[in-house]
Parts: structure tokens; C-alpha cells; sequence
């Protein structure tokens, strides 16, 4: 699976931009500021739907525009899909598969896997729970359409269960229907509990040799799934919690709640850890991602680093860089000094300086931008 190109129109800072990339490593380098970031969300937009950043359409057409398209070609044992995305600030976006419109999310997940590693993944471990969650749910959305279907309905239920514990407070009689959507809370709840557990005992089978190799042969982690309720005991604790959950007007019990640890023997990093440890853990966990995206789809992840690097050591950096191999990689950076330094093979080298791109290999032109 490859990324052929990308086609931007009133997307963030750019007002149209054509972009081939090599199906090995393509560097984006430039100041600071000046839209290379935006490449790599307009990529991952394109195959999940969804900023990376949590953006919403509006925020991400430019300023002076009603609407913007990302057109992304992609291939496949030698078969090219086209997928092209409209977006507007005043209503929802439109998807188009070879030029077949689509109705739900569910039919665009999956056809291009993407793995998005920035800085700010970095402190996934010791940021707050519902980072890890979000890691967890985008990754599991593009392997798994069912668990996006599951996920879809319950964030659903627990919302319109809110509105309804919100309208309690002026009409008590409503509460007879709270046990409608505790039904379906349970139901679809459960579904999403037994997908995570799975997902982490996947992660946990490949993440253990990688941490152990980047640490040096120190240190053994171990991802460790905290629900917040067990299944066997979601219905009653709902049940027990309806006083407090109509005194605090939400959702107190369930999935949205749970939290997942990193345990390195029997500390618990996310807490006590290193910043040493804590980056060494997110980094092993990205590089697991793309290896179970590997083994359970039989075909290698696209990898945008968004200036990762920078944030790394020289061991963390050679480490990252060794285990991308075959995998089409998209870098940004603000210099070539440390793929130099690291007598890395470059396939594709674009400026970008104020939303403005040039090739600058070499053998290529600024006529294949």
C-alpha cells in the first residue's frame, strides 16, 4: 500500500497543490510554520476522516474560502482507488470512492492504514487517560469496522443519555426511560470492552522484544487494560450509580472512562516513570501499531513523522529510522542534518517554505511538484 500523490485545494495555507511521493521515504523539510504539518493531516484526513489534531472542517479550510478538497490517489497491488474528500464550513463533509460517493465513515476506514507519530505522541504515556483512549479507538477504527460501528452508537447513547439526565433535573418523571438506554449502553459497551482487551493482548505479544531492544535489554513493559467496569458488572454498577449520575447530570460508568497502563515491572511509568521511559514506551508502542497493523491486515502502514526526530536521541532516532524498512514513510523536519548524520536513504526531498513546495533531489525537477 502506497500514497501515489495528493491534491490540495484552499486546504490550510495552501491554495492548490499537486504532490507525488516516492513508495519509499519522502522528506518535507522547512522552517517552522510554514505548512508541512498540513500535508501530513491532509493524509490522514484523507484515509480516517479525521484531523489528528481533533480540527474540525471549518478550522481547516482556509481563511477566506467556504470549501476545500484533498483528492489522494492510492495504490495497491498495482490497482489505484482515488479518494476524494469535500470539505465545507457549513456542512458536513463529502467522500467519493472512484468517484462513487459514500454515506458512512465505516466505508472509507481501512482502505488506506495510516500510522501518525508527532511529539506530542511522545507524552501519550503520561498525559491524561483520555489520550490513550483516543490512540486506541483510531487505530481499532481503521482494522476493525465493527468496533467503529460499536463505537459510533455507544458515544450516541451516553450523549443522548446525558441530555436525558440533564432534563431529569426539571421533569423527574423521565426517569422511567433511563433504563432504555442503559440497555444499549451495556450492549454496545460490552462489545467495545471485549475489542480492547483483545487489542492490547495483540499489542502486548509485539511490543514486548521492541521495548526490551530499545532499552537495551533493561527493561520488559507491559501494557496493562484498566475498564472501568467489567462486563459482567456494567449493568448493575449503572444501576448503583443512577443517583450520582442524576446529581452530576452524565454518564459516569463505562467504557468512555477506561484507561490503559505501562507497567515496567511493577512501576507504573505513566506515574512514576522517567521522561526517559515514558518516551522510550510511546515510542515502542508506535512501532508495535505498525507491526500489528502489518499482521493483521498482510499490508504495511503508510508512517508519517511529523518532526519526531528532533524530539528523539541519537539510539531513539537510529532505532526508529532501522525499523521503517519497506514501509512508505512521509518525514517533515526543519533541516536534512540528522538523515545525513544517520547516512539514511532518502528517496524524495521537498522544500516547503510558506506554503509553496519544491523538489529538491537532485535527479528530480521542481516540475514533479
Amino acid at each position: 500500500m502506497i500514497i501515489k500523490s495528493i491534491e490540495l485545494a484552499e486546504y490550510r495555507n495552501y491554495d492548490f497543490l499537486t504532490l507525488q511521493f516516492d513508495k519509499g521515504t519522502n522528506i518535507l523539510f522547512g522552517d517552522n510554520a510554514q505548512g508541512k504539518t498540513n500535508i501530513l493531516e491532509a493524509i490522514y484526513l484523507s484515509a480516517t476522516t479525521k484531523s489528528h489534531k481533533g480540527s474540525k472542517d471549518k478550522e481547516i479550510i482556509k481563511f477566506d474560502s467556504e470549501e476545500a478538497h484533498i483528492r489522494t490517489y492510492i495504490e495497491k497491488d498495482d490497482v489505484e482507488t482515488k479518494v476524494d474528500m469535500h470539505l465545507r464550513k457549513s456542512k458536513s463533509k463529502g467522500i467519493a470512492i472512484d468517484g462513487q460517493k459514500i454515506k458512512k465513515a465505516a466505508d472509507l476506514l481501512g482502505l488506506c492504514n495510516v500510522v501518525f507519530f508527532s511529539p506530542e505522541d511522545l507524552s501519550i504515556i503520561k498525559n491524561g487517560p483520555a489520550e490513550r483512549r483516543r490512540f486506541v479507538d483510531m487505530e481499532l477504527c481503521q482494522l476493525d469496522n465493527f468496533y467503529l460501528y460499536n463505537l459510533n452508537h455507544y458515544n450516541k447513547i451516553v450523549n443522548q443519555r446525558n441530555v436525558l439526565l440533564k432534563d431529569m433535573y426539571m421533569n423527574p418523571g423521565l426517569r422511567d426511560t433511563l433504563s432504555i438506554w442503559d440497555s444499549q449502553l451495556v450492549s454496545f459497551g460490552s462489545k467495545i470492552i471485549e475489542r480492547r482487551r483483545l487489542f492490547v493482548d495483540q499489542l502486548n505479544e509485539i511490543i514486548y522484544d521492541i521495548h526490551k531492544k530499545l532499552s537495551g535489554g533493561k527493561e520488559e513493559l507491559v501494557i496493562k487494560y484498566e475498564p472501568e467496569v467489567s462486563i459482567e458488572d456494567f449493568e448493575k454498577k449503572l444501576i448503583y450509580n443512577q443517583e450520582r449520575d442524576i446529581r452530576s447530570k452524565m454518564t459516569t460508568v463505562g467504557p468512555h472512562r477506561d484507561d490503559f497502563s505501562f507497567l515496567i515491572g511493577d512501576i507504573d511509568i505513566r506515574k512514576y516513570g522517567s521522561q526517559g521511559q515514558q518516551r522510550t514506551a510511546a515510542l515502542s508502542l508506535k512501532l508495535a501499531e505498525i507491526e500489528l497493523v502489518k499482521k493483521i491486515t498482510k499490508d504495511s502502514p503508510i508512517l508519517l513523522l511529523d518532526d519526531v526526530l528532533s524530539e528523539l536521541d541519537s539510539n531513539r532516532q537510529n532505532y526508529l529510522l532501522n525499523s521503517i524498512g519497506d514501509i512508505q514513510t512521509i518525514i517533515t523536519c526543519t533541516g536534512l542534518e540528522e538523515f545525513v548524520n544517520n547516512r539514511f536513504e532518502i528517496n524524495r526531498v521537498y522544500k516547503v517554505s510558506n506554503g509553496m513546495v519544491t523538489c529538491v533531489n537532485e535527479e528530480l525537477t521542481t516540475e514533479n511538484v
